[in-house]
Order: structure tokens, then sequence, then C-alpha cells
């Protein structure tokens, strides 16, 4: 179990990003920028004991600099879309950058994952791991409050662990996550469509065509949502085209960990299972790849990566009925998200 760091790239103000390589004795090997705390590749053995990077991702700095779609950042303040790009605390209005239309997603446009973050080495007998951490100043991206974030990577055996951590001098929100998109079959080897997959979730929160929330939250039963039986992603996918980009609710016990997906690739024999201390998790099939964007493994198309996104629901400063993403003085902000990797025999017979 060890880390190691080298130079990854140089920002345009000179300042160096660093990328951290953890190795686990069970195969797995993670490589994290402190360019948006960023998951970049992930290895993982199939049935035979061959290795495949299984994350959508780019070699070099540059990639991350440019344009993307969040390829394994870490997203805040707040993670999915707030509406109209602002919202109302202690009866100030606050006005926030938008950067979907309309609407702010995913902290705005130099939100978490555009921010270059410090970096500490934390490797124990248990593991390998690197912490990151960033202090967001009062009304950055318009959001109130000093902010100081934290996300921790853990590789132990099987698992990588991500740890979300915060604090803040004045209420504020807070729905931190990890926007990787995986590939079990490895990245840029196909689309993702007969991967199987398991959401330990009967009920979702149903969107308007922007993509906001309508404020329900329905049965997934006897619709083209219900995964609380294993279904491959392509089997109803026409049914919501463009793709899957859906929020659902965790079976209860929140802030326990528990499990909340499942997903299985046939011919690899891969399989990762997600858990998740949050009430939500954002499944999306990689539905706006159009090709322009070249990572590892060349160009990414449609539906070539999968989210499963750990998260408090979208929108949720408009809804007093959902899980509430206010983070105050005296409570610090503390998720934890888990992807363990299965192959070989095990994973070929895991249901």
């Amino acid at each position: 179990m060890k880390t190691t760091c080298t130079t990854f790239g140089k920002m345009a103000d000179g300042r160096s990003a660093d990328l951290f390589t953890l190795t686990s004795p069970s195969g797995l090997i993670a490589k994290v920028t402190s360019y948006g705390a960023t998951l970049t590749e992930l290895h993982t053995p199939d049935h035979s004991g061959k290795m495949a990077d299984v994350v959508l991702g780019f070699p070099t700095l540059a990639g991350y600099l440019a344009k993307h779609p969040h390829l394994g950042t870490t997203v805040g303040r707040v993670a999915n879309r707030i509406a109209g790009g602002r919202f109302y605390l202690d009866d100030i209005a606050y006005k926030l950058t938008a950067n979907d239309g309309p609407n702010t997603i995913h902290g705005g446009p130099q939100g978490f994952g555009s921010r270059l973050w410090n970096a500490e080495i934390c490797d124990n007998q248990h593991g390998c791991g690197v912490t990151f951490s960033y202090f967001s100043p009062d009304m950055e991206e318009g959001f109130p409050g000093n902010v100081q974030a934290r996300v921790i990577y853990r590789l132990v055996e099987r698992d990588l662990i991500i740890e979300f951590h915060a604090t803040t001098d004045k209420t504020t929100p807070i729905n931190m996550t990890n926007h990787a998109y995986f590939n079990l079959r490895g990245a840029g080897q196909g689309d993702v469509l007969g991967h199987e997959v398991f959401i330990a979730a009967d009920f979702y929160t149903p969107s308007d065509t922007t993509l906001l929330p309508t404020g329900e939250i329905l049965r997934v039963q006897g619709t083209p949502v219900d995964f609380t039986k294993p279904a491959t992603i392509g089997s109803r996918i026409a049914q919501v085209a463009p793709g899957y980009d859906h929020n659902f609710v965790v079976r209860p016990q929140p802030h326990h960990l528990r499990l909340a997906a499942r997903v299985k690739e046939p011919q690899t024999g891969r399989v990762m299972e997600v858990r998740t201390t949050q009430p939500g998790i954002q499944f999306y099939t990689g539905n706006f790849l159009d090709g322009t964007v070249r990572g590892i493994g060349g160009p990414y198309l449609k539906h070539y990566g999968f989210c499963l996104e750990t998260q408090h629901f979208a929108d949720a400063v408009h809804h007093s009925h959902f899980p509430s993403i206010l983070v105050f003085p005296e409570r610090p902000y503390h998720e934890t998200a888990v992807y363990r990797f299965l192959s070989g025999e095990e994973g070929l017979q895991q249901k």
C-alpha cells in the first residue's frame, strides 16, 4: 500500500497540479489530481485478471483545463441544479453565477472542480490515501460563508472510499459529490448499454424538460426507471430519451453507509457496488457526450460512460420537503461514498 506523487501539469498562472497514484494489494490503482480533487484513472482487474482503466479521464492536465463535462471532478459547493441561479436564506436573496441557462449547476462555472486544491498524502496501516483541501471564500460564485472543504480519497483492499468534509462560519448550502464517468469494459471501449444495473431505490424525483425536479417523489414501480431488479441500461433507455439522468431516493437509513447501486459488466465480469451515507444517487448515462471530448481510450461518444453521483436531491433549496442541504457553523458537513470492485468468479456470480 503506497501513494506516489508526480507533477501533472501547470496552470495558466504558473501553479502546478500534482498527480497522486494510489496502489492497493488487491490490484486496484487509482490516480487523483489536486486540480478539482479529480479522479483521473481507476484500474481494476476483470475475471481473467486483465487490468483496465474504468473511468473516463484525460492523460494530462490540459484536458481538465479545457471545457469538459466534469469528468471525475469533485463538484460543489452544490452539486446538481439550482433553479434560477438564486435562493433565499433567512429572507436574504443570494444570486449565484448561472452556467446552465438561467440555472446554476455543480457550483457554477468556477466551482470546486475548477479549483486547485492543497494535497497531503495520508497513507496508514489500513490503506493508502490523499487528503485534498480547499478554502472557498464568502460569496464565491454567490454562496455565503467562508467554507473549508476537504476530500479524502482512500484505497482499502477493493474499495475506493471518498469522504467529503466541510465547515462554514455562516449557514450555507453544501452538496458535494464525485462526478466520475464509469465504463466497466474500459475507458473508450464502447458504450455502456449492456451494463446491468441495480439501484436500491423504490422512489425517484422526476424532473421537467429543463432537468429541474418537479418536487414530486414518485414510485419507480412500473416505470422505465425501475432498477429494483437488475436490468441492462439499454433495455429501456429509449423510453427516457436522450437517456437516464434521474435522482433516486436510496432506501432508508440516511447518514448510514448502505448499498445504493450495483453494476455488472457481463463480458468482463467486473462488478461495481456503490455505498453512500447520502439520501440520493443520480444515475446519468453520458447523454451529452458526442465525441468532441477525447480522453484516455479515444473519443467519448454518447453513452460511453455512466455516473452514479451520491448526493442530496437537486434544487433542494427550493423544496422544503427534500432533505436539507443547509450546513451550519455548529454542524460540520460529512458524507461518504464507497465504490467496491469485484472481479473473477466473484464478479461473474454476483447477483
